[in-house]
């Protein structure tokens, strides 16, 4: 559906305006081809392999304390029992509370996220600005994302030159 409006409303706009000019942008191609988000994305893959490492040890740590509990729960008393299982919910606990401050949707991970890809997006974002302004451009389109483009004229595609512009020529 979201497809369709988008779709529709780039036709409608496109009948609408005959003096308007468009262009296309690859994003993904774009960012593939800039060392500092490559860098951030593996600083990124890094911190997330470190963090599920913490977060795993937890999740380990709880499974074995309730195997040993099983293992012994008919040589414990209630009271002992009774521990025993708030201990282990208490090590479950920490693991999903750690796990959500990491990568729950306002987490560590987004957060870090944001403060790396934020100054490369903002820096194609000018470069896209400048060129449209140049270039008199009354929209510029991303082919990349799921925005109903069916098919866009690599005659209208400045990816290479959003690139130059951003100091990373391409042949």
């Amino acid at each position: 559906m979201k497809k369709l409006i988008m779709t529709c409303l780039v036709v409608l706009m496109a009948l609408t305006a005959n003096a308007q000019k468009f262009a296309l942008i690859d994003m993904d191609y774009i960012l593939k081809n800039v060392p500092a988000y490559e860098r951030a994305n593996e600083q990124l893959n890094q911190v997330s392999k470190k963090w599920q490492a913490e977060v795993e040890a937890l999740n380990t740590e709880a499974a074995t304390m309730y195997k040993n509990y099983q293992n012994e729960v008919v040589f414990l008393s209630e009271e002992q029992k009774k521990k025993r299982q708030e201990d282990i919910m208490n090590k479950e606990k920490q693991a999903s509370e750690l796990r959500k401050k990491y990568f729950g949707p306002e987490g560590e991970l987004f957060k870090k996220r944001e403060s790396l890809m934020a100054p490369i997006q903002d820096e194609i974002y000018t470069a896209v600005k400048d060129i449209s302004e140049l270039r008199g451009y009354s929209m510029v389109l991303d082919r990349s994302s799921n925005g109903g483009i069916i098919f866009g004229s690599p005659k209208i595609d400045i990816s290479n030159e959003v690139l130059e512009k951003l100091g990373y020529s391409k042949p």
